[in-house]
């Protein structure tokens, strides 16, 4: 022990100024990936596609580029083309002998978007999309016609090929074009872009800005004999998201006539915003939100804003007209349920981390209430009997949600009325709970994907957002204050804890359908542990299911397959498709990504679905009794206060353990 000793504090003296790493360039990119895009898996290989995207669309938002071009090769490259002023391509003051457009692409927070001269809105802000790109890419190659001259220079994983090279002069063309490759070494062998995820960025960002035409092509040996996405697409909306809004709704029906759609100008030039908001009469409602383009799944202080505007808008107005229980309106009664389309455009934007998925600037919330509320004052006064009924609709939800709360349970109620619950349950029609289930889904992605795949006569809609609390280690204060928590307690309606009525169970089935992944399992693991814990009668009964989604689909001409898992598809490889004949193998990274049809036909469809009952052993069986101690110790272990246990089952157990590819 004592030379053992002496050895290690001698390898630690070793530690001197040569252990100190410095890494230059875009070593830190490829280092450290998840860093710049949040990760290697897939959302994080497209979204290179949007940062190159971005910088296109910055152009066209700025008034110098009316095209955009989107193309994806047979072989996985994509490429980008815009007709805008092209990317500089003179030498740098700051680098002599290097192109402001090689300083662009290999150096990190270098742009023109920093000072606010070149570009008055942007996508991109801290000068880094090009160059993460750029270090994150196998092949890139970029093209620039500027002055009637075509430039050309090809880099790999961050390192330029060649020089900027001179390829002559061109008449008929400008702007910039990016052609690149993801890096086999950073996503894996098996990554590459798909054509559906790329199809919807497309339209979405045609949809953002009406003044641009974005046209999509696509190799056809990447698209599915039943895909839905074309092999080319002029996207090209000139009623902005009021077109969105309406191809998203199709033939749904909603409270009021017309939408509430619209654009206005912040003052002082500090941006725009534009607006289409409806309220469908089933209450499935959605929000997308996005700054300068950019998408923001978590919202932020723009929708906070349009929020408010619509809140005290309809509370104005239920003084206006009289209605007493007007200004009782929430922001939830007014929102929840509704479909919400929300793009600011301002200066120098603040978002949350650098994928850009929460907007975070103060003065959003201020600018847009200001913008948005005298024309929603406008809208809610030019037609007032649709005014009437939407009021009168949600402060119906007001009156429900102050019921909801005196009540101790939620017994369900007569056919005749309808029950409006909290949260975002899209809730079956059938009263009685007899053949009813509920799926618990992760995230409003999944969510929406589901309630287009369900029965409405019997199947329930719950997401969830994220990973819930973990009722083993948390506290009571805790645990009641939780809002997903109280949400699913709500919609079940049988209480949880001492409070808890199998009787006043709403549903026959409750169903935990989560992504077929490590976090999808991990979410599973602590919706299981509340009913473990909170509800476990629900398991001794029976209620208690999980779904199984498949990981993969196999295609082969008109025969589709699903696997499971690895053994599966490999089974199915084996023994149901032809040897000689090429098989088209796509990997699901989550419900969400899922087509409804191929939902409802492999995971909700109860005549071919499987499903796994959840069980746990008897304690008052006493041939069980062992099995339910041990249950209740690894739970315990696994789930509760303690990390020090975790960590001893982690070095008993890891012996066992294979590498496991998800």
């Amino acid at each position: 022990m004592s030379d053992l000793f002496q050895n290690t504090a001698r390898k630690q003296d070793s530690y001197s100024a040569q252990d100190i790493e410095v890494l230059e360039g875009l070593e830190p990119v490829r280092r450290r990936p998840g860093m710049y895009i949040g990760g290697t898996d897939e959302r994080a290989l497209h979204h290179l596609v949007a940062e190159v995207l971005d910088n296109a669309m910055d152009e066209a938002v700025a008034g110098h580029a009316t095209r955009i071009d989107l193309e994806l090769a047979a072989d996985g490259t994509v490429s980008i083309r815009d007709n805008g002023r092209g990317i500089p391509v003179d030498d740098h003051p700051k680098y002599p002998g290097k192109s402001a457009l090689e300083v662009i692409l290999t150096t990190l927070h270098s742009g023109g978007k920093f000072s606010g001269k070149v570009y008055a809105t942007s996508g991109g802000l801290h000068g880094v999309g090009l160059s993460v790109v750029t270090a994150l890419t196998d092949q890139l190659t970029v093209e620039v016609a500027r002055d009637r001259t075509l430039y050309t220079q090809s880099y790999s994983r961050g390192v330029p090929l060649t020089p900027l090279v001179n390829a002559g002069p061109v008449n008929n063309r400008r702007g910039t074009l990016v052609r690149f490759h993801p890096d086999a070494q950073i996503f894996g062998e098996g990554a590459h872009f798909k054509a559906e995820r790329l199809y919807r960025m497309a339209r979405s960002k045609a949809y953002l800005f009406r003044g641009v035409e974005i046209r999509w092509s696509c190799d056809p040996s990447l698209l599915a004999d039943d895909s839905a996405v074309p092999a080319a697409e002029t996207l090209h909306f000139p009623n902005g998201l009021l077109d969105y809004l309406m191809s998203a709704l199709k033939d749904r029906r909603t409270v009021t006539p017309t939408a509430f759609a619209g654009q206005a100008d912040f003052p002082n030039q500090a941006g725009r915003v534009e607006w289409a908001v409806a309220w469908p009469e089933d209450d499935e409602g959605f929000s997308h939100t996005y700054c300068n383009t950019i998408p923001t799944p978590q919202g932020g202080t723009h929708e906070q804003g349009l929020r408010q505007a619509l809140t005290r808008g309809l509370k104005g107005y239920g003084e206006l007209v009289g209605n007493r229980k007007g200004p009782s309106l929430t922001a939830e009664d007014v929102v929840d349920g509704a479909t919400i389309l929300l793009s600011v455009f301002i200066r120098d934007p603040q978002f949350q981390g650098q994928t850009k998925e929460k907007l975070v600037s103060a003065e959003a919330v201020r600018l847009t209430e200001a913008a948005i509320k005298d024309h929603f004052d406008h809208w809610l006064s030019a037609a007032p009997d649709a005014a009437k009924v939407l009021l009168d609709r949600l402060v119906e939800k007001a009156e429900e949600r102050a019921r909801r709360r005196a009540a101790k349970d939620m017994a369900r109620k007569a056919p005749t009325r309808r029950l409006r619950l909290p949260g975002k349950l899209a809730d079956c029609s059938r009263q009685s709970s007899e053949g009813t289930e509920i799926f618990i889904v992760e995230g409003d992605s999944a969510g929406g994907s589901a309630k287009q795949a369900r029965n409405r006569e019997t199947q329930a809609i719950l997401p969830l957002r994220g990973k819930i609390l973990n009722v083993a280690s948390a506290s009571t204060d805790k645990l009641r204050g939780n809002q997903e928590l109280s949400d699913l307690v709500q919609a079940l309606g049988c209480g949880a804890g001492k409070e808890f009525s199998a009787e006043r169970l709403r549903y026959e089935r409750i169903v935990i359908m989560t992504d077929a992944d490590v976090d999808g399992a991990h979410i599973a693991s602590l919706l299981m542990t509340f009913f473990y814990r909170e509800m476990p009668s629900l398991i001794e009964n029976g209620n208690l299911f999980l779904a199984l989604p498949p990981l993969y689909r196999l295609s082969q001409g008109s025969n589709v397959r699903y696997a499971r898992d690895d053994a599966h598809k490999d089974e199915l490889l084996a023994n149901v498709f032809k040897a000689n004949q090429k098989v088209e193998i796509s990997r699901f990274k989550g419900l969400g990504e899922m087509q409804p049809s191929q939902l409802k036909e492999t995971t909700m469809d109860p005549a071919r679905r499987t499903l796994l009952r959840v069980t746990v052993p008897d304690i008052r069986d006493p041939e069980q009794k062992d099995d339910a101690e041990n249950t209740a110790s690894l739970v315990e272990s696994l789930m509760g206060r303690k990390p020090e246990l975790r960590f001893k089952f982690i070095q008993e157990n890891a012996k066992f353990a294979q590498d496991l590819d998800v």
